[in-house]
C-alpha cells in the first residue's frame, strides 16, 4: 500500500538544508564506510565535467550537437538526493561517522519505499517539472540511471519526497548550481538531441563518482581535465593530408575512389561492391579524412554479430597506427584485447562490476572501436542506457559492414538507428555485398532508381540523393553443385584437402560444425591432413589462439605455408563475415542467397593465391530437394529452419535450382532481387509466407517482430532491460558463461581461489578495497577471457546472485538487476573429461548434458533414445 501523501505545509519534516545532504558514501583505507561529497559539490563537479567535454569535440561539433545550458541538466542530474529517504540511506550505510559532515537521525523515513518512485532520480525528475523547465529536461533527469522511473502520480512536494521543506531546498541547490555554472536551462531541439543529453548526463555524473572526486576531503576542482583524460576522452591528434596509397601501401581501385569522391561531410552512404572490392579500406579512408578535417570525433566499425573475427580489430588497429599522430596517447588506447579497460576509468558504472565494465558496450564511448551492429541498434531503442550509446555515437563516422536483406525485423531498428545517426550529425557509411532496392531505398530514407552493379549511393546530409555507377572489373566464374549428400562432400573434401588444397566447410549452426569436425578429424589426421574449427562458443583466449593459427593460413600470411599440406577448416556464418580468408574448395550448408554469396566470396579471392595445380572454382552446396523443402521445409531443412525463414529458404532454393555456375559479381544484383520481390503466393508456399509474416508457435513472424521493433524504438513506456532487447528476428547468444577448472572459498584469507582453464590460479578477495582499481580491472579482463556466449537454452541453471557475490564475482562481472529483470552471468566448472559441473554441487541443465573442449568449444549434448 503506498504510504500517504500531501502538499500540506503543516508538520514538516526536519530538513538538514541542501549543503548538509550527502550525494555519496566513501571508503576510507581502512574499510570504513563513512559520508562522502555532497550533494552541491558533487553535482557541480558533474556539471564541470560536462562543460570541459563537450568543448573537446572537434570544429563546431560540440556545438552543433548540444545545446547551450547541457551542463546545467547534467548538473541538476541528482538533486533528487535532497530527500529524507535518500539521506536516510545513506546514514544507515555508513560504519562510521563523518566529524567533517554529521548527518542527522531523520525521524518516521524508510529508505526502502524509493524503490515506488525510481529512488533518486524520479524525485529529481518530479522536483524540475515543477519549475516548469523546458520540454525533456525533466525526464533527461530522470533516466541519469539508465531507464524511466516510475513517478505518476507523485508531485515534488509530496510527503514522502519531504513535503514544501524539502521541495524548497532542491529549488535552492537548482539555483545555486545555476550561479556557480553560469548557465540556465537549454532549450532541447528534438528527441534526437534529448536521447544525446540523457547519455551526457550518465556518462559524466559515472566519471564525475571516479577515484579522482571520491575522497571529499581533497580538492576537485583542478580534477575535471586529468579525470576526462583518463576516462579515455582526449581529442586524438592526426598525421594531416596523408594519401590513400600512404595509409594502405597500395593505390585506390576505382571503387574505392569513387566512395572517396562521393562523402563529402555527414549524411549517409551506401557501398555496394562484391566482396574482396576494399570495401571496409574505402570507408576507413573516408573516416580518416572526415577526421582529420575536424568533421568526426572518431570511428564506430559495426559488424554483423559477436561472432566475427578478431583479425578486423588487427586490421583496424593497423590503419589507427597509420594515421594517428606519434605523440597521440589513443595509439597506446586501440580498443584490441580489452586494452581499453585496463587504461581507463569511468566511475562506478564503468568500473569492474559495473554495468558498463564490459568492451562491447565501452567500445561505443571510446573515439575508435570495432563492435557489434547490437550495441549501435539500441542507440535507438528504449533499453537500458541506449541513450548512452547514442552519445557515445555522435558525431562519429559509423561504419555498418555486411549488412544485408534478410531479416526485416532487423531491418525496422536498422533504419531508425541510421535515421537517429543522421540527425546526430554523424557520418554512416553502410556497405554490402548483398543489398535489394528496396532496402537501399529504406536505409537512405528516399527514393531510388539505379540498378547497376556495384553501386554507391549518396545522401549527404539535407541534401538530395545521389547514385553513382562503379566499374566491376573483371569478373570469375564459380562452379556450384547442388547435392544432398553430407558423406559424398566429405569425401570429396578430403581427397582435395589430401592432394594439397585448402577447403572451407561452412555450416550453419555450431553444433553442426562441431559434428562435421568430430567427422572430419580422425580420418583428416590419417591422410596428413589438418583439420580446425572456429565457431562462437570458444573462450576468447582458445578463440584467438584459433584465430590466429587458422585465419592466417587462410589469408594472404599464409601463402607460403599452402604447399606444406591440405587443410580444412570448418565453421559457422563467422566465416562468412569480414574475413580476409581464401580457400580453394568450399562446401556450405544452404542458406539464404545474401548470406551464400558473403561465402562465395571466401573462395579463389586473391588473383595471386598460390594454388595445388588441380584446384578449380567451385562450390558444393547441401541443399535438399526443391520439391520436398515447400512441402515440409523444417525436415528438410533441418536446423537450418530454425536460424534462416523457411519461406526465404525455400525462396532461396528456388533461384539456386539448376545452377551449374555463376559469374561474381556479375550475377549478385540478378540473384538478390529474384530472391527478395515480392510476389503472390499460392499452396504450400503461401503458408510459409504467411508464417513468416504472422509466425509460428515457434517464433513470432516479421510483421509481429517489426511491431516489437517499433514499441522497442517507442520513447514511452517502461524501459527494456538488455537482456530482453531482441535485435535479431533469429536467436542469438545471449548469456555469457564463467568456465573455470575451480572455484574455492577461504574464509581464512576472506577470498576466493579461481582455477582457470589453463591451470592459472587468481585470487578474488571478498572485498574490495582489498585491490586497487588498476589491480580489479586486470584480474576482471583475465576472467572475462574465461566466458562463452551462448543461447538461453543452452546455458547452465542461473544461480542467486547471492550465491555469486558470496565468491565476491561481484567485483569484477555485473550480476544483474533483479529489480529490471536484467540477466546475470552464468558460471560452470570443467572437470577433467570435459563435462561441465554446477557451483557447489548445484544442477547445470535440466535437459542437457553440457560440455567444453578446447578444440570443440562448448557443447550441449542432447540425449537421444
Amino acid at each position: 500500500m503506498r504510504p500517504r501523501r500531501s502538499s500540506s505545509p503543516t508538520d514538516e519534516p526536519v530538513t538538514p538544508g541542501f549543503q548538509a545532504c550527502p550525494a555519496k558514501t566513501f571508503w576510507r583505507a581502512d574499510g570504513m564506510l563513512t559520508v562522502g561529497r555532497s550533494v552541491l559539490e558533487h553535482c557541480n563537479v558533474v556539471g564541470e565535467v560536462a562543460r570541459e567535454l563537450i568543448s573537446r569535440y572537434p570544429g563546431k561539433l560540440g556545438v552543433d550537437l548540444f545545446p547551450v545550458g547541457a551542463e546545467l541538466v547534467a548538473a541538476c542530474h541528482d538533486i533528487g538526493k535532497v530527500s529524507p529517504c535518500f539521506y536516510e540511506r545513506i546514514r544507515r550505510a555508513c560504519t562510521s561517522a563523518s566529524p567533517r559532515q554529521p548527518l542527522l537521525q531523520l525521524p518516521n523515513v524508510a529508505p526502502e519505499l524509493e524503490s515506488q518512485w525510481g529512488g533518486h532520480a524520479g524525485v529529481s525528475q518530479v522536483a524540475v517539472k515543477a519549475l516548469n523547465v523546458p520540454p525533456y529536461v525533466a525526464e533527461i533527469l530522470g533516466q541519469h540511471h539508465g531507464y524511466s522511473p516510475s513517478v505518476a502520480g507523485f508531485r515534488a512536494n509530496d510527503d514522502v519526497l519531504g513535503g514544501l521543506s524539502w521541495q524548497r531546498e532542491r529549488v535552492a541547490l537548482v539555483e545555486a548550481l545555476k550561479q556557480r555554472l553560469r548557465c540556465d536551462w537549454p532549450q532541447v531541439r528534438s528527441v534526437p538531441q534529448a536521447r544525446l543529453l540523457a547519455g551526457l548526463t550518465s556518462v559524466v555524473d559515472w566519471i564525475g563518482s571516479g577515484s579522482f572526486f571520491e575522497d571529499p576531503a581533497q580538492p576537485w576542482q583542478g580534477r575535471i581535465k586529468p579525470a576526462l583524460d583518463d576516462a579515455g576522452f582526449i581529442r586524438p591528434d592526426y598525421r594531416m593530408d596523408l594519401s590513400f596509397e600512404q595509409v594502405f601501401g597500395f593505390p585506390p581501385r576505382p571503387a574505392q575512389q569513387q566512395l572517396i569522391d562521393a562523402v563529402a561531410g555527414p549524411g549517409v552512404y551506401v557501398l555496394e561492391a562484391p566482396m574482396g572490392l576494399g570495401k571496409t579500406e574505402a570507408a576507413l579512408y573516408v573516416a580518416y579524412r572526415l577526421l582529420a578535417a575536424g568533421q568526426a570525433n572518431g570511428i564506430y566499425f559495426a559488424l554483423p554479430t559477436q561472432l566475427t573475427s578478431n583479425k578486423i580489430y588487427e586490421r583496424f588497429n593497423d590503419f589507427l597506427q597509420g594515421i594517428l599522430a606519434p605523440e597521440c596517447r589513443h595509439r597506446s588506447l586501440l580498443l584490441h584485447g580489452k586494452v581499453w579497460l585496463l587504461d581507463t576509468e569511468m566511475g562506478e558504472e564503468g568500473r569492474p562490476g559495473g554495468a558498463w565494465f564490459n568492451h562491447a558496450k565501452r567500445g561505443l564511448l571510446a573515439p575508435f572501436a570495432v563492435g557489434t551492429i547490437d550495441q549501435a541498434l539500441m542507440a535507438a531503442m528504449n533499453v537500458k542506457h541506449g541513450f548512452v550509446r547514442a552519445f557515445g555515437l555522435a558525431g562519429k563516422v559509423v561504419i555498418l559492414d555486411e549488412v544485408h536483406t534478410y531479416d526485416a525485423y532487423t531491418s525496422t531498428l536498422l533504419n531508425a538507428l541510421v535515421e537517429l545517426l543522421r540527425e546526430l550529425h554523424c557520418t554512416v557509411i553502410i556497405l554490402s555485398a548483398t543489398l535489394n532496392r528496396e532496402r537501399r531505398q529504406q536505409m537512405l530514407g528516399a527514393a531510388v532508381s539505379e540498378e547497376a552493379y556495384p553501386l554507391i549511393s549518396a545522401a549527404p546530409r539535407q541534401k538530395p540523393v545521389s547514385e553513382w555507377p562503379v566499374p566491376s572489373g573483371a569478373g570469375h566464374e564459380v562452379n556450384i553443385r547442388l547435392l544432398d549428400d553430407p558423406r559424398a562432400a566429405l569425401a570429396e573434401a578430403l581427397e582435395r584437402a589430401s592432394r594439397g588444397q585448402q577447403v572451407l566447410w561452412i555450416e550453419n549452426t555450431v553444433v553442426e560444425a562441431q559434428e562435421r569436425y568430430l567427422d572430419l578429424a580422425a580420418r583428416a589426421a590419417e591422410l596428413g591432413v589438418a583439420c580446425g574449427l572456429l565457431h562462437s562458443r570458444f573462450t576468447a583466449e582458445d578463440r584467438q589462439r584459433i584465430e590466429d593459427r587458422w585465419v592466417s593460413l587462410f589469408g594472404k600470411d599464409g601463402w607460403q605455408e599452402r604447399a606444406r599440406q591440405g587443410r580444412i577448416l570448418v565453421g559457422t556464418q563467422i566465416l562468412e563475415q569480414s574475413l580476409d580468408i581464401d580457400a580453394d574448395f568450399l562446401v556450405s550448408r544452404f542458406a539464404p542467397t545474401d548470406m551464400l554469396l558473403q561465402r562465395l566470396g571466401r573462395l579463389w579471392r586473391h588473383a595471386g593465391t598460390p594454388r595445388e595445380p588441380a584446384a578449380c572454382c567451385e562450390a558444393w552446396i547441401l541443399a535438399p530437394d526443391l520439391e520436398k523443402a515447400i512441402i515440409a521445409p523444417l525436415s528438410a531443412f533441418g536446423s537450418s529452419a530454425h536460424v534462416y525463414s523457411p519461406y526465404v529458404l525455400c525462396r532461396s532454393l528456388e533461384v539456386w535450382q539448376g545452377m551449374d555456375s555463376l559469374c561474381l559479381p556479375q550475377d549478385i544484383r540478378t540473384l538478390i532481387e529474384q530472391t527478395y520481390v515480392q510476389r503472390q503466393e499460392d499452396g504450400v508456399m503461401a503458408q510459409w509466407l504467411h508464417e513468416l509474416d504472422h509466425g509460428t508457435l515457434r517464433r513470432k513472424g516479421r510483421k509481429a517482430l517489426a511491431q516489437l521493433a517499433r514499441v522497442a524504438l517507442a520513447e514511452g513506456g517502461n524501459t527494456l532491460p538488455e537482456s530482453k532487447a531482441q535485435t535479431r528476428y533469429s536467436e542469438q547468444d545471449s548469456h555469457e558463461v564463467l568456465l573455470l577448472r575451480a572455484a574455492v572459498q577461504l574464509p581464512e584469507q576472506k577470498a576466493t581461489r579461481l582455477i582457470l582453464l589453463n591451470g592459472q590460479q587468481l585470487l578474488l578477495p571478498w572485498a574490495r578495497h582489498q585491490r586497487d582499481k588498476r589491480g580489479w580491472r586486470e584480474l576482471s579482463a583475465s576472467l572475462m577471457r574465461q566466458t562463452v556466449p551462448v543461447r538461453v537454452q543452452d546455458a547452465p541453471e542461473c544461480l542467486p546472485i547471492d550465491t555469486l557475490s558470496k565468491f565476491a564475482l561481484q567485483h569484477c562481472f555485473y550480476l544483474g538487476d533483479p529489480a529490471h529483470d536484467e540477466a546475470v552471468l552464468r558460471i560452470a566448472l570443467v572437470d577433467e573429461t570435459g563435462a561441465l559441473r554446477g557451483l557447489q554441487g548445484a544442477q547445470i541443465h535440466q535437459k542437457y548434458t553440457l560440455g567444453y573442449r578446447d578444440d570443440l568449444g562448448y557443447r550441449v549434448i542432447k540425449e537421444h533414445g
